[in-house]
């Protein structure tokens, strides 16, 4: 129901707006009443003014209001009725536009050549611009997902076995896991060498596990769980794990026990003066 009535209250005070506005400009516009002579004949001219206000859009444009007229919709708000604004100065946007287009009655395609080398230069720009910013972005993150300076100086780690004593094991620490060196004896490269492989529960000869007969570098991590082995001890005189009782020879190679695989061994190399790096 109150929508009803603001509907019906909404067309009223537009039909008040219109009807004011109208008044007034009829007030303003109205002429002054030609007096005609009596009609006793039809014979008679009627006698016109002698002047009369063509209607043309610029002489009706001066019969519009002036000022700012308010017309009021209700007993609380107005409304302002603002005219076209003609003394509004356009500015001059010729400093900024480009000087091959200057020109507003010349065609496009005459300088055309002109904005394609425009379009060319920028896009050039614009590309090689964020070619450079992906190329920043993209070492900052590879230089922080990077491993650190401390991390990539344990990643590699140098022994000299040439101060390993023959028949002896070092034990070195290489990426928190321990590194087995051993330096064989000549009777332990013959006995591993003539193994019969088919004994074997992981078949690998000798010669596949070393670069050098005389060196055997092998991860000390037991493959059945990951225990530590010990170090010339087992049935084998090789390695052997107390904890479930596996036994590797002389080569690494698993032998008796509970373990799957012979031990791993790390990726290494051997120069000519016998410096052994790993990693």
């Amino acid at each position: 129901m109150s929508s009803l009535a603001l509907s019906r209250l909404s067309s009223f005070t537009n039909s008040a707006t219109t009807y004011v506005v109208l008044a007034a400009t009829n007030k303003l516009t109205a002429k002054p009443a030609v007096p005609l002579p009596d009609d006793h004949s039809h014979d008679d001219h009627i006698s016109l003014p002698d002047s009369f206000r063509p209607m043309t859009s610029s002489s009706l444009g001066k019969t519009l209001l002036a000022g700012n007229l308010k017309v009021t919709n209700s007993f609380s708000k107005s409304v302002q009725m603002r005219h076209s604004h003609t003394d509004i100065k356009i500015p001059d946007f010729s400093e900024y536009r480009a000087s091959y287009s200057e020109n507003p009655s010349q065609h496009s395609r005459d300088v055309a050549d002109d904005k394609k080398t425009f379009s060319y230069i920028s896009t050039f720009g614009v590309g090689l611009a964020t070619a450079y910013g992906a190329k920043a972005i993209v070492r900052d993150i590879v230089a922080n997902v990077a491993p650190s300076a401390d991390v990539l100086a344990l990643a590699k780690i140098e022994v000299k076995l040439s101060e390993i004593p023959e028949g002896k094991n070092l034990t070195v620490k290489w990426r928190s896991k321990p590194l087995f060196i051993r330096h064989r004896t000549q009777a332990e490269i013959e006995r591993e060498r003539a193994v019969d492989l088919t004994t074997l529960r992981d078949p690998q000869t000798d010669d596949v596990r070393v670069q050098k007969p005389e060196y055997l570098v092998l991860l000390g991590i037991c493959t059945h769980l990951g225990c530590v082995p010990l170090a010339n001890q087992g049935d084998f005189n090789g390695y052997f794990c107390p904890c479930h009782g596996s036994h590797y020879d002389a080569s690494g190679r698993i032998r008796k026990g509970p373990a799957p695989l012979n031990l791993e061994i790390p990726p290494y190399t051997i120069t000519d003066d016998d410096l052994l790096i790993v990693g």
